[in-house]
């Protein structure tokens, strides 16, 4: 994508987890940041999330996870969207993620991934730098 383009991101919450109050306030951050954000709500499966990236063509898909279940719901979001021709689409994800889970996540071509307490502007940082890249470097 040209730099000069905005960047659409999609906002998801993959699994039971019920907890959307940092998926908001990291979606109202990039809209105000200028990105053009769309949010998919709750509970939702691998296949409605990569569905939606692919329905919307989004530049960026952030998932929020508390559950624990990252493990298991990152990878499949990120097969489904290599197999629907997203493979430069970048994956980031955020919540309650292990420090130890970090690198794995990383080696399966996630190109972010923020726990609690990092700030929006890096956040919002890291999405433009991967905008100004072409997108997904995993």
């Amino acid at each position: 994508m040209s730099i000069n383009q905005t960047i659409r991101v999609l906002i998801a919450k993959p699994g039971l987890d019920g907890h959307d109050r940092g998926a908001k306030v990291i979606a109202r951050a990039l809209r105000d940041a200028g990105m053009e954000v769309i949010y998919t709500g709750l509970r939702q499966t691998p296949e409605m999330v990569a569905e939606a990236a692919l329905q919307e063509d989004v530049d960026v898909v952030g998932l929020s996870i508390l559950s624990g279940a990252h493990m298991a719901l990152v990878p499949r979001v990120r097969q489904l969207m290599d197999e629907n021709g997203l493979q430069d689409v970048a994956l980031l994800v955020g919540g309650i993620i292990p420090e130890e889970d970090v690198s794995a996540l990383k080696a399966m071509g996630i190109s972010g991934v923020f726990g609690p307490g990092t700030s929006t502007e890096d956040i919002i940082r890291h999405i433009r730098q991967l905008a100004a890249r072409g997108g997904n470097p995993g």
